[in-house]
């Protein structure tokens, strides 16, 4: 009598349409869609707010959750709304363009999930080059900065690790690298205010909008 080989069990139960069994596990699926993690309900937005949110709708579409998380409070609401575009958006020496590239360095000593999607996403808008929003968002000393580009993220990232180090030749720095008085203030607001920023999103478990993870990710 022939002797039978044992059957080899190679996963056939685990198998599904002839597909070989991954190792491991998957990861839970990651997305959330709250805006932030304390339940607060949204209050009553004035007519300049509303307008805004719409607005937002219409250009973006969709209201960031930065936002949507502030409204429970009008008031705070208007405060970091107006704060944030005077910041961003006003007139400066620093293009709009410098000034998200501060936004993104210091999100990303903070390790701030939700600035760093949100400005990683827009920081490259204004070159038209996604590359650059990667290594702000990773490291931006890996990037090919303009001598004026490297003063002011070294100044923005010292000032959001160890504040208390910075000293005068660390403006002088700044000046030496061509920017003026009133430059070095608005490198010092950007960089207070993400500061914030981080520690607020952090505070609550502030989540990006799922817009956010689909902008500015394919390379030309």
């Amino acid at each position: 009598m022939a002797k039978t080989k044992p059957r080899r069990d190679h996963g056939e139960s685990g198998m599904k349409g002839g597909k070989k069994p991954e190792a491991g596990e998957r990861p839970a699926p990651q997305r959330d869609d709250r805006a932030m993690a304390l339940d607060l309900p949204r209050g009553a937005l004035s007519a300049e707010m509303g307008a805004y949110f719409a607005k937002c709708e219409e250009k973006i579409g969709f209201v960031p959750n930065v936002l949507a998380a502030y409204a429970h409070d009008g008031q705070k609401l208007e405060a970091f709304a107006a704060m944030y575009n005077d910041l961003m958006l006003a007139p400066s020496g620093l293009s709009k363009l410098e000034r998200e590239m501060i936004a993104v360095a210091v999100s990303s000593q903070n390790r701030c999930y939700y600035c760093l999607t949100a400005h990683g996403a827009a920081a490259p808008q204004p070159s038209g080059d996604p590359v650059l929003g990667a290594l702000m968002v990773m490291n931006y000393r890996a990037a090919k900065l303009s001598p004026r580009h490297r003063a002011m993220l070294d100044f923005a990232v010292k000032l959001t690790d160890t504040p208390w180090a910075i000293e005068e030749h660390d403006r002088a720095a700044l000046r030496s690298a061509g920017f003026g008085e009133r430059d070095l203030w608005d490198i010092g607001a950007v960089a207070s205010f993400f500061n914030m920023s981080n520690r607020m999103a952090s505070a609550v478990d502030m989540r990006p909008n799922p817009e956010y993870h689909g902008q500015a990710r394919d390379v030309p």
